[in-house]
This record gives structure tokens, sequence and C-alpha cells, in this order.
């Protein structure tokens, strides 16, 4: 038996924990520079604001309506994502962190000694709310595409309270009936518009669709998705969040870059993040895309995309960074005013199968393990490439950013007793 635990609404549920009186009322998250919507609660969302759209279209009725607008404060969320895995992962002998807001546990060795697991999940429920205040919801299924399907009706279906145990067919096909099929975990919009016109229209059909008719029709992932809720296990932590094979890191700055210098600083920043990225999943870059461009609302569009191959595998970010300023320094244009930057790592490989070169000049890789690990402890950015710049006037604009409570020392709540 496999647990998804999921936390509501994460952003705007962490901005509510330092922040009582903001419970039970209506919060949205904005995106980079304050651009879109990207979490709305569900007392927001009772009022007409839809995530993903731009805020200043939905501005108005959120002041109307009393919608608290908020900047996105990462390091506040990556935070209590921390404590709240910490405290998830107390229940299980086995746990995969699936995203910042979302974990599997796994009960294949201890679940004869758990009397009752939707009483298990309740106390799991319990306890991360109140060591963390994160309201979640958990499901339990026997593979972990049921897992997921109970934390849907944890969530969505009433009756359950943010608790559901599939432990029986009946009630797995109930469930299934009242699902949408782009609802089933690895079904997309795409494939879901071909199971409808297949008159597959919910995940109960998708259930009773021949193995075989899946996997000619579609994909070996989409029969091992129907073997899956038909509580056959298929999938396992890897399949669950394979590597990534491409890695970008991207933004709209907030205010125009109009200098070399500037955009230098800029892509080193993105090129340390992209790196760092490609070093926790254990992968090497052979190629890497920089690209830097004004908006496509401007007069005359304008900008440069570059692809970098470097003679050998890499993610190190002194080399990254070095490449990265060269470009840069060669394709600035002064009368460009530069709105969107990013790196791409686009041609990776695994580092544990690295074949090295006797001649190659390679980077110190024991550094690039004492800056991680330090910016692990100490949080993001505490030590950095000074490629990247102290001052950085093209920073993201976070203009209702809350204080980061448990990452700065300055914002760290005072207690009067």
């Amino acid at each position: 038996m496999y647990a998804l635990v999921d936390a509501n609404a994460f952003y705007c549920s962490a901005e509510q924990v330092f922040r009582p009186e903001w419970r039970n009322r209506p919060i949205v998250v904005l995106s980079n520079n304050d651009g879109c919507i990207v979490a709305a609660n569900k007392q927001a969302k009772a009022l007409g604001i839809q995530k993903f759209g731009p805020y200043f279209e939905a501005k108005k009725l959120c002041e109307q309506k009393g919608v608290i607008a908020l900047s996105s404060n990462y390091e506040l969320y990556g935070s209590l994502s921390s404590a709240m895995m910490e405290v998830i992962g107390r229940f299980a002998p086995e746990q995969h962190i699936y995203s910042i807001d979302e974990s599997f546990l796994s009960f294949k060795h201890c679940y004869p000694a758990i009397p009752c697991l939707a009483t298990h999940a309740t106390k799991i429920r319990r306890a991360v709310w109140k060591e963390t205040r994160l309201p979640v919801c958990v499901g339990i299924g026997a593979t972990l595409t049921l897992a997921k399907v109970a934390n849907h009706a944890a969530k969505k279906i009433a009756g359950y309270n943010g608790v559901c145990a599939i432990d029986s067919v009946s009630q797995r096909n109930n469930i299934l009936k009242s699902m949408q099929t782009s609802d089933v975990w690895g079904v997309g919009k795409r494939i879901s518009k071909r199971l409808n016109d297949m008159n597959i229209t919910n995940a109960y059909a998708l259930s009773q669709m021949k193995t075989g008719l899946a996997k000619k029709h579609f994909s070996i992932e989409l029969e091992r998705t129907v073997r899956e809720l038909n509580g056959e296990e298929c999938k396992g932590w890897d399949e669950a969040r394979a590597d990534k094979k491409q890695i970008f890191s991207t933004r709209s700055v907030g205010n125009r870059i109009v200098e070399v210098s500037s955009l230098c600083q800029a892509l080193s920043k993105h090129a340390a993040i992209a790196a760092a990225k490609a070093r926790a999943q254990g992968s090497l870059c052979k190629s890497m895309m920089i690209f830097a461009t004004n908006s496509p609302f401007d007069e005359r569009p304008g900008g440069f995309k570059y692809i970098h191959h470097f003679a050998s595998p890499t993610n190190d970010s002194c080399e990254l960074i070095e490449a990265a300023t060269q470009i840069a320094f060669t394709r600035f244009r002064a009368d460009i005013r530069y709105y969107k930057i990013g790196i791409g790592l686009i041609n990776l490989s695994s580092a544990a199968h690295l074949q090295g070169d006797l001649f190659e000049n390679t980077k110190n890789p024991a550094m690039m393990t004492v800056l991680d690990k330090i910016n692990a402890q100490y949080g993001t950015d505490s030590l950095f490439i000074a490629a990247q710049g102290i001052s950085q006037k093209w920073s993201m604009r976070r203009e209702m950013l809350t204080p980061q409570y448990t990452s700065c020392w300055h914002d760290i709540p005072l207690i009067k007793c």
C-alpha cells in the first residue's frame, strides 16, 4: 500500500502559517515579477478568481472582493516544505518526495502492523497541522496511481474530509466513476481528448480499457496507468519522477537590462541555478543554450539565442558561467532593453557513466560539492560565484513580498511573553 500526502493550495497555506488572521480568507500568490496568478486557495476560487491568468486582469476583482494578493516567497515555501516532509517521513519506513508539496509513503513492509490505514492517515494529517500549521490531504491505495486517485477523492469528494484509503474494489470503482480522465495521474489534456473521442469519458472507463489497446494506440505508460488503476503495481519511485532530459532556468527581469555587465550577471545567476539542478540529479551538460530578448510587445522585438557546445560534459558552475558571459559580451546590443533571459542545459548525460579524457583540463568537483552543501545548510546563495553580482538591479520585482520568517534573521517573528 502507498500513501500520497499533498498540501492544500500550498503557496497560499504557507503564507497563512505566520498570519493566523489570514486563515479562511481568499488569497492568491503571483508569479515572478507579480505577473500571473500561480496559486489560489478555495476561498479565492469561490469568488471567481482563476489560476494562471494575468494578475492585472483580475486585480480589480481582487480588490472588490477583498482577496489578498502576494508575491511568491520561495524562501519561505522551501523552508516550510522541508519541515512538512520531515514530519511526513516519520509515518513510514520509505518516503519519496515527489514535489515541493507532495510526498509518497510506502507501507510495503509494515502494512500488517497498521490496524487501520485510514486512522493512520488521519494521524499524519493531524501531526502535519500540529507541527507546521499546513493543511494536507492523504490518499492511500494499492499502487502509486491509486494513491493519487485516493488523494483526489480526499480533496474533491464530499464525505472524505481530507482522508481516503481505498480498501475495496467497489469503493475504488465509485471514485473512478466520479473522476474525469484528465484527473488521472499521467493523463494530460491531449490524451484525455483522444480518450473522449473513443467514448472513454471517465477514469472508470479508462480502467476497463484493454491494456493491449492502450499500448497500441497510446503508449506503454498509459498501459501501466490502466494496470495500476486495477490494483496491479507497475510504477516505482524511478518511474514516478525520472531525471529531467533538459534543465532550464529563465526569468523576466524586474528592471530592463541595458548594460552588458548586468546581462552577464543575470546570465551567470541562471547558469549557476541550472548547474546546481544538474548536480542534484547527477547529470552533466554537453550543450548549453543562452538567450536574452526584449518583450514581444515592444515595438521592435529583438535579442539573441546561442547554443554553446562543451568539449566534455560538465556541471561545473564556473565553467558554465564562463561560457555564458563570453557569449553575452559578444552578442550584447546597446539598442535592446532586455526583458527575458535564461540558460538551458539541453544535452544531458549521466555523471555516473562519464568517460574521462586523459588530457582534459577538468574543474574541481570538490569545490562544487562544498558550494552545494553550504547552500543546502544555510540557504540559497549563502555562497555564490562573484560573477552573479552583489547588487542585482535586474532582479525580479516582488512588491507584495511577505517576510521570510524562517530563513532570514531580520524576519524571524518576535514573541512577546
